[in-house]
């Protein structure tokens, strides 16, 4: 599988015409990072595992940096540089340059449940190759970044059964050194993949590359 060129993926999502939001007021949203840094063989996207906290609807799950829009935010935007530079002690807004604006996610929470839905916001390094030294608060176990080939690659694309209110389902995901990408993430994952499929972002694959990038 051919890498994810870094600059062609970004040159395609920063031509992507923002897309309109849902109908709520922003205080009943969330806002989400997808972080993109060149990994010396292809575009790597950076992944957050939430703590265990039995009040966070997506626990322990993987997802990507962010959180909910505050009263004092004004807009996802603001909320999702705010919650990065909290959660990872890392400025968007100093330290990577903003790329397009995806479509926004309905969460499917319980019916009264908040946020309502999520606004992704696509952002790449300014430095393509640095490595940040995150610093980590309570509600963020590990940060990880993932090649964006691996994730392209559909012999690494699996399903598993899960229960949603109380109907059986069967649902796409990727393990990616024992973590498991799945559901809103997931689809946030393939909007990004398929606009990098679209500008044929791809380059020969350096075998030698680590494929496991971790900051804890």
């Amino acid at each position: 599988m051919g890498a994810l060129d870094l600059a062609t993926v970004a040159a395609a999502l920063g031509r992507m015409p923002s897309r309109p939001g849902l109908d709520a007021p922003p205080t009943d949203k969330a806002a989400v990072a997808a972080v993109l840094r060149d990994g010396g063989a292809g575009a790597e996207l950076l992944f957050i595992r939430r703590a265990e906290h039995p009040r966070d609807p997506w626990s322990g799950q993987m997802g990507l940096p962010g959180g909910r829009v505050d009263p004092g935010d004004g807009s996802p935007l603001a909320a999702v540089v705010r919650e990065t530079r909290e959660e990872l002690g890392f400025d968007l807004e100093r330290a990577a340059r903003r790329l397009a604006r995806l479509t926004e996610v309905r969460t499917h929470l319980r019916e009264g449940a908040l946020p309502r839905s999520v606004v992704p916001f696509a952002f790449a390094l300014a430095e393509p190759r640095d490595e940040p030294a995150f610093v980590l608060n309570h509600e963020v176990a590990e940060a990880v970044w993932v090649p964006l080939a691996f994730l392209a690659d559909e012999a690494n694309r699996e399903s598993f059964d899960h229960t949603w209110r109380g109907t059986p389902l069967v649902l796409p995901c990727y393990h990616f050194g024992g973590r498991k990408i799945w559901g809103l993430t997931l689809w946030i994952v393939d909007e990004l993949l398929a606009v990098a499929r679209a500008a044929g972002a791809t380059d020969p694959l350096d075998p030698s590359a680590p494929a496991d990038r971790i900051t804890r």
